[in-house]
Formats: C-alpha cells, structure tokens, sequence
C-alpha cells in the first residue's frame, strides 16, 4: 500500500505534467492562428480565392501566409491539420479526473456536508455534468438563437452561471470549479472534433472531387473557433484554482467562477483587438482589474456552514488507528500554528491551502498528503521550522501505512 500510494503520487504529477505539455500546445496554436486571422491584409493582384495575407519574421526567416476563406482552387499536395494537441489536451485532462477526482473521490469530489451519495453515484454525476454541458452548449449554437453571435454568448454565459451556481450544490468546491473547467474545455475540444474538423474535411472532400465548397462549413467552424478563443483564459485559471482555497472553498465561489468568465472575455478582447489592427482598448484591463479585486473581496466573505462537519469513510480508518491519538499530538504540536482557523505562526493569516490541521476530522481527511508531505518526504513543515524529528516522521509514516492494510 505504502508503495501504491507513492506510486499513484508520480502518476498524478506524470499526468498533470502531460496535460500541461499538450494544453500549450493547443493554446499556442490556438492563439497564433486568431492572431494571424486578425492580422490578414487584402492587397490587390492576390491569388482568386485568398481572403488575405500576413507577412512574419520569426526565427531569422519570413513567412508568407495566405488565406482562403473558403478553400482554393485545388487541395494542396501537402495539408498539415491541427487537432491532435486538442484531442490529447482533453484525453490527458480527463485521466487526470480520474487519477485525482475518481480514485479520491471521498476526499475530493464529494463532500457530505453539501450532499451526501456515494462514489459511483458521485463519478457517474460528474460524467454527465460534463456530457450534458457539452449537449446543451451544442444545441444552443445550432438553434436559431447561434445566428446571433452577441445574443448567443449572453444566453450561453447565463447558463455558465447557473452550471457554476448547480456544481457547488453538487460536489466540493475544488471539484466544482474543476467540473466548470473540465465542461467548458469539453466544449471546446468537441468543439474541434465534432464540428471544426468534420466541416474541413468536408470542404476537403468537395476540392477533391471537384465541387465548389459550401462556405456555411467554414463560417460555423469559425463561430465555433472564436467561442474556443473566450473561453481559455477562464479554463486556465479554473483548472489552477484547485490549488487556492480562496477561490474554490469559500461562500461565494460560483460567483468568483462566474466573474472570470467576464475577465477571460477582458483579455482576450483587448488582445484581439490589438491584433485586429482597431485600436488599443486598454480599459479592459482596468475592468479586469477591478472585476478582480472584487473576487479577491468575495474570497473574504466568511463560509456559512450548517451543521457539524461529518468525516468522509475514507477518513474514518485513519482517526481509528492505534497510533492516532500519537499523530494528532504530533500534527497539533508541528503543524497546526499554521494549519488552523485562527493561524498563530507569526505572518501566517489564512491556513495554507486551506488545509486545516487542528481538528481530528481535519488531520484525517489529509492522512495522504501528511503522509507524503511530512512522513515519506520532508516538504512540510517548511525548512523544517517547527523541528519535527526523524521519529514523529516515522510516526506519520507508521500511521497511514498500517491504516491501508
């Protein structure tokens, strides 16, 4: 057990490191390609068929780019097709689920305090979450509503929030913020699979038997594209955000979640415009900022809780071992200045990461991560302040280890 846990750690690092590597890659791509669309010029004497052209410098060369916003006039000999750094983005990203959330879902997906079901009943809610997100996303867009790009956006940000809002009654808070994300980067990477490619590859296989390509395809492909473009930024910071409590573990996290929607769209704005050549809209960073500052304010609004927290079952073994009543004088003792409600470390305000170390349920639902953290390596405490010994560490080792038998 002392072994598979260890194991599982490097998997979930191996996996989130993967999903890092082909999510820059996706972005990247994602990123250049709207900026070089932006950035077309039209000048007389261009090729029939090309919409506009882009001259770059890059690496000690230049590049020549031409677009055809329908196709050209024959398929190329040579057609480079970017998909997989999406399709590899949602495949790494969903094994990590089910690395962190499905395999620890007593700890981190399901919270009893909020509602109380079972693990298979709990994965099987966040699978369809994140199905049903995609089918709702899908039809709005090609209902008559998905003519109006403006109109469209607003209908589908209402139904962010209310997702936002539905997850928190659902799930814990840092697997809520995480499901936003992982619904909304569904959309996009199906976005891709099931109508960005699919609609190139039939303007594809017009060219190739001769016909001339309905532009509908790429103009859907297109709408498509530019929701995938609003919608990074705010992905990027859901998926970062299960490691800062006080974004996902406080009263109003729906509404923190659902106000970095609004500063993605900010950002992204103001870049598109620059890169579209229609000015320097720099107000949208002092509305970003502002709107940040106001979730930093949220972040402070106490948590109201109802009842008395209950332990997770995953968490009982731990507070019924032997050496329990040892371990929780050693973490009160080494940890819990900083891992408290009210901190009396001196500097330290709000317990790091959240993490509550200063109650017996609080020490038993992070057994895991006390027994990585503390007892197989030496990253907490830190620098080793509070001067835990060889012998507490083998303690905490002792402890977790004998409860997974």
């Amino acid at each position: 057990m002392m072994d598979f846990a260890i194991f599982w750690d490097w998997l979930s690092f191996a996996v989130r490191w993967l999903h890092v590597v082909t999510g820059i890659a996706w972005i990247g791509s994602s990123f250049y390609f709207v900026a070089l669309d932006l950035g077309l010029r039209q000048r007389p004497g261009m090729p029939a068929g090309a919409f506009g052209e882009e001259w770059q410098v890059h690496g000690g060369g230049f590049y020549h780019v031409q677009k055809y916003l329908v196709a050209p006039a024959e398929m190329p000999e040579h057609l480079t097709w970017f998909k997989w750094e999406s399709y590899a983005t949602w495949l790494s990203g969903f094994a990590m689920l089910c690395v962190v959330y499905y395999a620890g879902a007593d700890l981190f997906l399901i919270d009893p305090n909020v509602l109380a079901m079972s693990v298979p009943t709990g994965i099987l809610l966040s699978l369809a979450t994140i199905g049903v997100g995609w089918v709702v996303y899908d039809l709005l867009c090609r209902s008559p509503l998905g003519k109006s790009d403006t109109g469209l956006m607003l209908v589908l940000y209402a139904v962010l929030v209310f997702i936002a809002w539905g997850l928190t009654h659902l799930f814990t808070g840092r697997a809520a913020f995480l499901h936003l994300g992982a619904i909304t980067a569904t959309i996009m990477s199906a976005n891709v699979f099931m109508v960005i490619i699919p609609n190139q590859k039939i303007v594809v296989a017009d060219l190739i038997a001769g016909r001339k390509p309905d532009p509908k395809y790429g103009k859907i492909a297109k709408q498509r594209s530019l929701h995938n473009n609003y919608l990074t930024l705010p992905v990027l910071f859901l998926m970062l955000s299960n490691h800062y409590p006080l974004a996902f573990g406080t009263e109003f996290n729906w509404v923190i979640a659902s106000l970095v929607f609004i500063i993605g769209v900010l950002i992204r704005h103001y870049f598109n415009t620059m890169h579209a050549r229609k000015g320097n809209p720099t107000w949208t960073w002092l509305a970003a900022a502002v709107l940040f500052v106001v979730i930093m304010w949220l972040s402070t609004v106490p948590k109201v809780l109802t009842g008395e927290a209950k332990a997770s079952s995953a968490a009982q073994i731990y507070v019924a071992s032997a050496h329990f009543p040892a371990v929780r004088d050693t973490v009160l003792g080494r940890c819990s200045m900083c891992h408290a409600q009210e901190p009396s470390y001196e500097g330290i305000y709000h317990a790091p990461k959240g993490v509550m170390l200063d109650t017996d349920t609080g020490i038993a639902e992070q057994a895991r991560e006390i027994y990585l953290q503390a007892g197989r390596s030496h990253a907490m405490p830190p620098a080793n302040v509070t001067q835990i010994t060889d012998k507490e560490r083998a303690l905490l080792v002792a402890w977790f280890e004998e409860a997974e038998k």
